[in-house]
């Protein structure tokens, strides 16, 4: 079977490859789809070549493009203008907030605009105005502020 492989088999595997990027995105199966369809390319363009040679192009095009594309969409991901939009929590680190009500025995409230929320830090009492020095999860962590 392998001495039969052709032009017809490499460009088969291609487009099975590259169907499958569009059924799971991953950017994996279009690199190796791509080194395929080269790989039939070279078997068209030359249709004596041997299959050890055909696959030792195969595997050199796919960890070559994927190495490559790997490093190209690392450099490339997008900053957003607006990068704590889904951590809201982390929008208020080093603000400064009234207590709503005292921290005792670690625990205490302050009001953000309309909500109230879950404070950590040392004892202090309510009216105090405090910074936010961390986030975790819907608990801040606060400091009296000075």
């Amino acid at each position: 079977m392998l001495l039969e492989f052709s032009f017809w088999g490499w460009l088969c595997i291609g487009l099975v490859l590259l169907a499958l990027e569009l059924v799971a995105s991953f950017t994996f199966f279009l690199w190796l789809g791509t080194a395929a369809l080269v790989t039939a390319l070279v078997l068209f363009l030359f249709p004596e070549t041997s299959w050890q040679v055909q696959f030792l192009i195969f595997s050199i095009l796919s960890v070559t493009t994927i190495i490559l594309s790997r490093r190209f969409l690392v450099n490339r991901q997008n900053k957003s203008e607006v990068p704590k939009l889904n951590r809201r929590a982390e929008q208020y680190i080093g603000r400064i907030f009234t207590l709503s009500e005292s921290i005792e025995q670690g625990e205490g409230k302050i009001k953000v605009d309309d909500t109230y929320w879950k404070v950590s830090g040392p004892r202090l009492e309510k009216g105090t105005e405090v910074r936010i020095i961390d986030a975790d999860g819907a608990v801040f962590t606060v400091e009296a502020a000075e």
